[in-house]
């Protein structure tokens, strides 16, 4: 319930159920098919070649970039961003959203952890590096951002499919550029990251909702029962 006793808004706008739902799907298949394909590789592939040099070959103002962008990607940086986040959404009112905030930040991540010594692709002599947990991590917050911009402002579906998608790609892409280009992740391990990001944060979202309306729906019913006692 939220505080004028309403029901508190869903953080999975119903626009964005029939859009989201396959995008998830096909995220947990890419994030799937490519763990398959590079499994146990000790080295780049053909793709990752050809990116690695365009991504990594910008001289030392890019680099400075790229680890200014890396750090809210470590845990100091990761820190700060979800407490940003969870304070401005609960300002805003949108509790659900700021508890998807730290449900949908930590499944991407636990996912990206479980699944590098699954799938045992290695970087740099020995780290294992698919999928990229950073990638995940702030493909994450803003897929959370988006749900909650498009369930306050409710630009329709096809609009708040794109700006939930667009705002996954930005974050994704800028993340995924500066792993590359420090030498942390090959260019598909970022796509892992961002593909493993966009399948868990909409079953999170759902699932949130879920335990959400439950609770709400028995304090609902718990109260009904108060009522009718009083009047007998």
């Amino acid at each position: 319930m939220g505080y004028s006793g309403r029901p508190a808004p869903g953080v999975l706008h119903p626009s964005l159920r029939a859009s989201l739902g396959p995008a998830a799907v096909l995220g947990a298949l890419a994030a799937v098919a490519l763990g398959v394909l590079f499994a146990g590789d000790d080295g780049p592939g053909a793709v990752d070649e050809r990116i690695r040099p365009a991504a990594g070959g910008a001289g030392a103002p890019w680099h400075d970039v790229a680890l200014a962008v890396d750090f809210w990607g470590e845990p100091a940086g990761a820190a700060a961003l979800v407490a940003a986040l969870v304070t401005g959404l609960l300002l805003l009112r949108r509790t659900r959203a700021a508890v998807l905030t730290v449900a949908g930040a930590g499944a991407a991540v636990a996912a990206t952890t479980l699944l590098k010594p699954v799938v045992g692709r290695t970087i740099n002599d020995g780290y294992l590096s698919y999928p990229s947990g950073h990638t995940a991590f702030v493909t994450a917050l803003a897929l959370v951002a988006a749900l909650a911009a498009v369930g306050r402002f409710d630009p329709g579906g096809a609009a708040g499919t794109l700006l939930v998608l667009a705002a996954a790609l930005v974050a994704g892409a800028a993340m995924g550029w500066a792993q590359v280009a420090l030498g942390a992740h090959y260019a598909t391990d970022a796509v892992g990251g961002w593909c493993t990001a966009l399948a868990v944060v909409p079953a999170a979202a759902w699932l949130t909702d879920r335990i959400a309306d439950g609770i709400a729906a028995r304090r609902a019913g718990r109260g009904a029962d108060a009522g009718r006692r009083k009047r007998r």
